[in-house]
């Protein structure tokens, strides 16, 4: 099993970009689909984006795509959320989560990192 760690949030003007990150620990990072997901005040926690283990298969919500990429870094252990054309409706705390073969189900979750983006 993976343990996750998110880091990079922070306060943005709208417009502006982030890159979010998520270390993990464990040997088997290679075996994990690796998704991001985000929660904002009052509302159900929703998916962003997420990348297979041979990073071939990117997918992302319809409201974010054509700005935010996701990527992995098997070398690092690392996944990515670049974020770019920020938008206030982006403000929300972002988790990292693996899902083990991509068929177990999003299974561990990071504590997640609090993305704000003014207006």
């Amino acid at each position: 099993q993976v343990h996750l760690v998110e880091s990079g949030g922070g306060l943005v003007q709208a417009g502006g970009s982030l890159r979010l990150s998520c270390a993990a620990s464990g040997r088997t990072f290679s075996s994990y689909t690796m998704g991001w997901f985000r929660q904002a005040p009052g509302k159900e926690r929703e998916f962003v984006a997420a990348v297979s283990w041979d990073s071939r298969s990117p997918s992302y919500a319809d409201s974010v795509k054509g700005r935010f990429t996701i990527s992995r870094d098997s070398a690092k252990n690392t996944v990515y959320l670049q974020m770019n054309s920020l938008k206030p409706e982006d403000t929300a705390i972002y988790y990292c989560a693996a899902d083990l073969f991509g068929i177990t189900g999003w299974g561990t979750w990071g504590q997640g990192t609090q993305v704000t983006v003014s207006s």
